[in-house]
């Protein structure tokens, strides 16, 4: 703390209980299905894909002019071409990515201002000025200097057209994905073929997908699944000719049965409570997947103090693995650390699965040793992973892009709740470090290793259960020589349960000490000082005595 005490630290923000999971999907795989079938579903697929291509071109076309009036009318255009509730559902999804878009939109405009600033900051410097925790120094130089001055006119050319765009609600969408539409101009590093990218991007913008309607049967009229897991699809007016059932509908051969969250789904169903549904192929595998999904009222899932009660699980997460440490209600540290390691490289799926994994171990010990709560970092790097802001650092920059900061809350909080466990967020602010400087080397013996990591879960946990993260300081000695040395890692006046400095004592103090009420006598008049009650922690002078 010698360091962090000599500069103004900035605030940080209480601990919160996160939110539970707002929703819920779960998908089954369509086994089964005939030739008849499969031909069916990529017909229906690249129909209404084709309507909700020609729906997002018209929504994109009316920009900031968009109103119930213009929904409407696409809404009627697209319901003779499909069917009421297919309209429906495509023209909401369309409004929903419209919106997304001018989303990501906002966060664009927001990092290209805030790595015009950072350059404009470091151009302004001179040349080989060094930087400070607070602001980065000049460049290294004249070159560096150059090249950056470059980049800046750049950023400030897209930011001007950035700007531009959203004041004329112009939005950049790709249905189908960004990455797969990269990918074609570079199939040997995508490791495709130029007919199985068309595949997948034919698959990719496909439109197969109902929203849910309460009070309808079985929660659905567009896509019904029942509760024996038969599935029939409305179709859509120019392919009602391929129906196999009544009202214009195709029964599938296939059936589902919901493995994860299968009762639930039933229940709802029953009630005939609004259920989405989504068809998807995976061209790899050649699967056809269902996904069923509804949403959940946000509700928080106990009280801050009913969640510190029990202690808690102190988890600081990291590039490669949860460092995790349990602490009591006191916030003392409880037995050994541990570490649940997961892998991020390779695919998406890949690295899914193994935070899914990490995330599933690091529960389940948490209900093992009896906690009620999770302590983890409010972490997000959103400002973080541009490269003007850490220069040359490189290596940092992808080790902090890597992290999946978003997607890891989401997974956590959603999992969380179906243990019983609540998630406590909390600030970021100085964990690793102040965990670093007052809990590594005190729990450090032959037999136990810490890390940063390890130290920076305990800091976390005793953030979240209310208390400071430094330790009580140790008991004052029995004397007051300084052979004994002075006192380390004093708390300060704040702190709870300190163990204060003693305040300065008069001359002769020692003497007084415990003679309260006695007198003594001397040749001179002497001041004597005693002092209170220990509990009122005050010192009084006492009256003068006589002499004789």
């Amino acid at each position: 703390m010698a360091e962090t005490s000599k500069k103004q630290l900035r605030p940080i923000d209480d601990p919160f209980v996160a939110l539970g999971p707002s929703g819920v999907a779960i998908r089954d795989r369509l086994k089964g299905l005939t030739a008849q079938d499969d031909t069916v579903l990529r017909l229906i697929g690249e129909h209404l894909g084709r309507l909700a291509s020609q729906d997002l071109k018209a929504r994109c076309r009316d920009g900031l002019e968009h109103n119930n009036d213009t929904w409407a009318a696409r809404k009627q255009a697209l319901t003779a071409r499909s069917s009421s509730r297919w309209a429906g559902s495509i023209t909401k999804a369309t409004h929903d990515q419209w919106a997304l878009s001018r989303r990501c939109q906002a966060v664009h405009i927001h990092n290209l201002e805030a790595n015009v600033r950072t350059l404009m900051h470091r151009l302004s410097q001179p040349i080989g000025e060094k930087g400070t925790k607070r602001a980065p120094g000049g460049y290294r130089s004249k070159g560096e200097w150059f090249h950056k001055s470059r980049r800046l006119a750049t950023l400030e050319h897209r930011l001007k057209v950035a700007r531009a765009e959203r004041e004329d609600g112009v939005v950049h969408v790709v249905r189908g994905g960004r990455k797969l539409l990269n990918n074609r101009h570079n199939l040997p590093a995508a490791q495709l073929t130029e007919q199985q990218w068309r595949d997948r991007w034919e698959a990719e913008r496909w439109f197969l997908a109902a929203d849910g309607e309460s009070g309808k049967r079985l929660g659905n009229e567009t896509i019904r699944v029942t509760s024996d897991g038969e599935v029939s699809i409305k179709l859509p007016a120019p392919l009602a000719h391929l129906a196999n059932s009544k009202h214009g509908r195709y029964a599938l051969a296939s059936t589902v049965a919901f493995r994860h969250r299968g009762a639930e789904w039933r229940d709802r169903i029953e009630a005939n409570r609004a259920v989405a549904y989504r068809m998807h192929l995976d061209v790899a595998r050649g699967r056809w997947y269902l996904t069923a999904s509804w949403s959940r009222p946000v509700v928080k899932t106990v009280p801050l103090e009913a969640a510190r009660a029990r202690g808690m699980v102190g988890v600081d997460t990291n590039a490669d693995h949860f460092a995790a440490y349990r602490l009591d209600a006191c916030g003392n540290p409880v037995g050994e650390p541990k570490r649940f390691f997961y892998d991020l490289s390779g695919t998406a799926d890949h690295r899914d699965a193994q935070v899914r994994h990490a995330i599933t171990r690091l529960l389940h010990w948490a209900k093992r040793v009896g906690v009620a709560a999770i302590g983890i970092e409010n972490l997000d790097f959103a400002q973080d992973k541009t490269r003007e802001k850490h220069g040359r650092r490189k290596r940092f920059r992808q080790l902090i892009s890597g992290m999946p900061t978003g997607k890891l809350r989401a997974r956590l909080v959603s999992m969380a709740a179906e243990h019983g466990l609540a998630i406590v967020a909390v600030d970021p602010a100085y964990t690793s470090m102040w965990g670093d400087e007052h809990w590594r080397k005190p729990l450090t013996s032959k037999i136990r290793t810490m890390t940063r990591h390890d130290a920076a879960s305990i800091a976390i946990g005793r953030r979240a259960l209310g208390h400071p993260i430094r330790r009580r300081t140790a008991p004052p000695h029995d004397d007051q020589s300084d052979r004994r040395g002075h006192r380390t890692v004093q708390a300060g006046p704040g702190a709870r349960g300190r163990e204060g400095t003693r305040p300065p004592v008069t001359e002769r103090a020692h003497d007084a000490r415990g003679r309260t009420g006695t007198q003594r006598t001397r040749g001179t008049s002497a001041p004597k000082t005693v002092r209170d009650a220990r509990s009122s922690g005050t010192w009084v002078q006492s009256s003068l005595l006589d002499t004789v």
